[in-house]
């Protein structure tokens, strides 16, 4: 049966590194979105930045975690 077989190496690793193709811009952008809320909310302007900023380097520490797991030591 087709459904019986396992998913061969290759594919698994086009699934783990392309969720790591996403989680850059996605955190960026929930870094943007929560800051551009917040500014709106209590009327400032710098926590836009701010925010930005911690989503990035937030992406860039997670991207790093992974790659470290993945590398042999």
């Amino acid at each position: 049966m087709a459904g019986d077989r396992k998913p061969s190496e290759w594919m698994i690793a086009v699934g783990r590194y392309s969720s790591l193709a996403f989680l850059i811009p996605v955190a960026t952008l929930v870094g943007y979105g929560i800051g551009y809320w917040l500014d709106g909310y209590f009327g400032t302007r710098f926590l836009t930045p701010l925010f930005l900023i911690l989503g990035i380097a937030a992406a860039l520490t997670n991207l790093i975690r992974a790659v470290n797991k993945e590398t042999p030591e």
